[in-house]
């Protein structure tokens, strides 16, 4: 269980690094984290787990997703 500080699936690894890759621009960056940030909050994500998934899965998206995150600062 991921909740409980289980290893990240491969499938949920693979899914990090597909959308990391589809996502070239910087304004396509911006929108992905907007998108999240808005899902995490429509869902009740623990935003600490989720946060932390890509560095568990070893990829960098360049930033770390919090709820304070500015998406207009993330670059591509």
């Amino acid at each position: 269980d991921l909740r409980k500080g289980a290893a990240v699936p491969p499938n949920c690894c693979n899914g990090i690094r597909s959308l990391n890759t589809a996502l070239r621009t910087t304004s396509d960056r911006r929108n992905a984290c907007i998108c999240i940030k808005q899902a995490a909050k429509s869902y009740s994500v623990n935003v600490g787990n989720a946060a932390s998934l890509p560095g568990k899965c070893g990829i960098k998206i360049g930033y770390h997703m919090t709820p304070s995150l500015s998406c207009d600062k993330v670059t591509g």
